[in-house]
């Protein structure tokens, strides 16, 4: 009877065994197919600023599954080295080709225009530059307040506000080409550079030479172009309706839902000829009178 204890403990013994080396094989053949699938790609070491030539101190190789590789990722440090960041990058970020300018550019801020477009320097104040917010990426509209030339002998109709560019994208504050950290926090700058097209170029040299711009600042997902008449001393004194607001920013009147008193229903009285009405039983005196075994009333006059 022991010795069938026995076996039977050194059989489960041996199964358990065989079990776990066959679930370590396993594991480690999982591990090694894992390895041999990892690529290395380039990654920022540090945070690379936007227009900074990259030096190959602020790059190193991190691996990656080559199925999960983005597209455009670079193998080799010294394929990056010496190329300009036209995007900010952060920390232990993959680099592609398309945050790169191409080969040969040098850093700064002729790295960051795009092509066909130009960069164009205003001088602005705290009024101009929003109170000092309009920092790098941000999305601004030009009005231009210029006064018109009018025929000799008529009458001048004042100054006139117009909107001349519309959707242009701020390069840089001043000398700063990314954007604080603390983007609550204003910035002091006496110039921003605007990114426009020749033709925008052009119009904006003319607006800052016959009269004083303004920026105004714009919501990033709002890509709507507005069509205005422009404004001058007469419109100003006509005031603004209510349909010129944006709809998100008109307050809905609360609507006054008017209701009935309910009405007590009234009763009518339906009086059929053919049916007599009921004699009502009149009330009189008398007294009942007992004579022997029978009963009876007599009235009272």
């Amino acid at each position: 009877m022991r010795n069938k204890r026995l076996i039977i403990a050194l059989a489960g013994a041996v199964l358990c065994g065989v079990l776990g080396v066959m679930l370590i094989t396993r594991y480690l053949s999982n591990v090694q197919a894992y390895t041999r699938d990892l690529g290395n790609v380039v990654v920022a070491k540090v945070a690379i600023p936007l227009g900074e030539k990259i030096t190959a101190e602020q790059l190193m190789l991190a691996p990656i599954p080559n199925g999960s590789a983005p597209e455009g990722a670079f193998r080799k440090i010294n394929e990056v080295a010496g190329r300009v960041a036209i995007t900010p990058i952060g920390v232990r970020e993959t680099v592609t080709g398309l945050k790169l300018a191409p080969e040969g550019v040098e850093g700064g801020l002729s790295a960051v225009i795009p092509e066909g477009y130009r960069a164009m320097t205003v001088k602005v104040d705290d009024i101009v530059g929003v109170s000092g917010f309009v920092m790098p990426g941000s999305f601004v509209d030009v009005v231009a307040v210029i006064v018109p030339q009018t025929p000799q002998g008529a009458q001048s109709s004042g100054p006139i506000s117009k909107i001349v560019l519309q959707q242009i994208k701020v390069l840089a504050s001043g000398p700063k080409l990314d954007s604080p950290e603390n983007q609550r926090e204003p910035t002091n700058a006496k110039a921003v550079t605007l990114q426009v097209t020749p033709d925008q170029a052009e119009k904006l040299v003319l607006a800052a030479n016959e009269g004083k711009l303004q920026l105004v600042m714009r919501n990033y997902s709002d890509q709507q172009d507005s069509q205005t008449r422009g404004a001058n001393k007469s419109s100003l004194l006509n005031g603004e309706s209510v349909s010129d607001v944006p709809k998100s920013e008109k307050i809905e009147q609360p609507k006054v839902v008017k209701t009935r008193k309910p009405v007590a229903p009234r009763r009518v009285a339906i009086i059929n000829p053919e049916v007599k009405p009921i004699a009502q039983p009149v009330s009189r005196n008398s007294v009942e009178l007992i004579e022997g075994a029978k009963r009876r009333e007599v009235d009272m006059p």
